[in-house]
């Protein structure tokens, strides 16, 4: 007989149990009875699920955080105030006093002076055809460079080394070269930018700017029309500060990305108010300005710097994005270097800018000396997108 009498009167069996769960074993039994325990009742997909599905999707999270990151700004940034736009009317046959008047503004007896300010790091091509785009008009040339990049990296005084390419401006160019900071634990790159930008505030007055003298500000890469420079000289009531829409491309003027370009502004130089700066400082934009060539390089190695020397070196994830081939493939294709979502803030911009840029052939209305000069900076033209490598 199976079935025994307890002592209190209840029923007994005497067959083993298969419940593991009840039992108190010890060491390694007791370890495996726990785990049969927790896995009893559930399937293999939920296993499955445990093991493969969620670590795969916490890498892919932890891989992409900065791009899931962009690609839900609009929820949790708005859209700056928008511009003040203002009509840019231009043709070479008209009067100086006719363009003026349509812009609302009167006519100077004389011209101002201009002071065209730079922060200089590499890009000795851009640097050229600005200043040969500007040279008509442009008083003094102010031109600051430092043996150190923004993120801190040493790097050696570039345009001290091509100057001589510079003569047709010498007459006319402030120098000045800075030493960088070098300082241990500081990783905020925007602080040697500042640091930087204070000293141009002092070249600037050594080259002997004045109240009223016009002031441009923006980076060797924005360049300003001539034509947009002119007009500002000669008119009278323009705002005293005003920004500058130009015309956005990536890696050559066959990418035309936008024409969103906004840091670029003119001063009406104040003494003790007028700052060398790279951010919004007014309302007022003035249309169709000039071109901002983003990435513009002769060479994979000036890529590769500039990737690990900008501002925004940490979008710089992993190693093979400094890889030269990478690089040659993404500049040919017109993708992102970054492997970035656009910086938008509406989901509408985003999607539509997500992928390559489209390509174009049109080689209208750039700077003059680029197109005089075709053959030497045929990098920068449609149809040319392979690089030296060193």
């Amino acid at each position: 007989m199976w079935w025994m009498m307890g002592e209190n009167g209840g029923h007994y069996c005497s067959k083993k149990s298969d419940d593991l769960c009840g039992t108190q074993e010890s060491d390694r039994g007791f370890g495996i009875s726990r785990l049969c325990c927790i896995l009893r009742g559930v399937d293999l997909k939920s296993i499955l699920f445990l093991l493969v599905i969620v670590p795969m999707c916490v890498l892919g999270v932890y891989i992409n955080a900065l791009k899931i990151s962009y690609f839900l700004r609009p929820l949790w940034e708005s859209p700056p105030k928008p511009f003040h736009e203002i009509p840019h009317y231009h043709h070479e046959n008209a009067s100086m006093e006719s363009l003026c008047k349509l812009h609302g503004w009167g006519i100077r007896e004389y011209p101002r002076r201009v002071y065209d300010a730079v922060l200089f790091s590499t890009e000795v091509e851009l640097l050229t055809i600005r200043w040969k785009e500007l040279y008509p008009y442009v008083t003094q040339f102010v031109l600051l460079e430092s043996n150190s990049t923004f993120t801190g990296l040493p790097k050696p005084l570039v345009f001290a080394g091509h100057r001589d390419e510079f003569k047709f401006i010498e007459p006319r160019l402030t120098y000045g070269s800075i030493g960088g900071r070098f300082k241990k634990g500081e990783k905020n790159p925007f602080y040697e930018e500042a640091y930087q930008r204070i000293a141009l505030d002092q070249l600037l007055r050594i080259a002997g700017i004045t109240d009223d003298d016009l002031l441009i500000m923006s980076d060797v890469d924005e360049i300003p029309s001539r034509h947009t420079i002119n007009l500002l000289r000669w008119c009278d009531d323009i705002p005293k500060i005003l920004h500058l829409r130009l015309k956005n491309y990536l890696y050559s003027f066959e990418f035309p990305v936008d024409d969103k370009s906004w840091r670029a502004s003119v001063h009406r130089y104040q003494t003790g108010k007028t700052r060398y700066a790279h951010y919004r400082q007014s309302d007022v934009i003035l249309s169709d300005s000039g071109w901002h060539c983003s990435f513009c390089f002769r060479r994979i190695s000036e890529f590769v710097f500039k990737m690990k020397a900008y501002s925004h070196y940490d979008r710089v994830r992993f190693a093979h994005y400094l890889n030269p081939k990478r690089v040659q493939r993404v500049i040919c294709s017109g993708a992102d270097l970054f492997d970035m979502i656009p910086e938008e803030y509406t989901f509408k911009d985003i999607i539509g800018k997500m992928g390559p840029i489209p390509h174009s052939y049109s080689a209208v209305h750039l700077p003059a000396y680029l197109l005089e000069n075709a053959e030497k900076y045929k990098f920068l033209l449609p149809g040319n997108c392979l690089r030296d490598e060193e």
